[in-house]
């Protein structure tokens, strides 16, 4: 039982949504909770997930061990992004740009409790088109899939990591 909760302690637990959702049946509606959890370590990891069950706690659970399941590795540069990136899920599309240090995390609900498990501490964002929180928080977790580190482009490239000009550098010299 031990073990189970130092694990636990080593993650960043959010709970960015619960829902009461509704099935209809033949005798009227038969109501549940759906609950989407963020879960991530601050030092890269970053996972979501949904679990949906006739009581919230259950479906917290659900929700929690799925978004552990998840868990993605996220490139990151010191305490932001490496470049800029726009991740879209359905109707929804959010904006990540990097900012500098002492910017903080200029973001809204969903969007920031990813960002902030991920332990991205300098960023801009913007949530375009759908405001539909479930989208923007996958269209966020689409978005931090795409970042690569200077040394990934690089490799892609076939060039060497300083060949590769990082948006800190080109922003320095204009």
């Amino acid at each position: 039982m031990s073990d189970y909760s130092e694990f636990e302690s080593e993650f960043d637990e959010r709970v960015v949504e619960i829902a009461r959702v509704a099935k209809v049946v033949k005798g009227g509606r038969r109501f549940s909770f759906r609950v989407t959890v963020v879960v991530g370590d601050n030092r890269g990891k970053v996972g979501v997930g949904t679990g949906k069950a006739n009581a919230v706690p259950d479906a917290m659970r659900k929700a929690s061990d799925r978004a552990r399941r998840d868990m993605h590795q996220v490139a990151l540069f010191e305490s932001t992004i490496p470049h800029e990136v726009i991740g879209q899920k359905a109707g929804a599309r959010v904006l990540l740009k990097p900012a500098s240090p002492g910017t903080g995390v200029i973001a809204g609900g969903g969007v920031r409790a990813v960002l902030e498990a991920a332990g991205i501490s300098d960023i801009l964002t913007k949530s375009l088109g759908s405001n539909n929180l479930l989208n923007v928080v996958y269209a966020t977790m689409e978005a931090l899939d795409q970042l690569r580190t200077p040394q990934e482009v690089a490799a892609l490239r076939g060039k060497s990591p300083k060949d590769v000009t990082p948006f800190w550098e080109r922003r320095k010299n204009g």
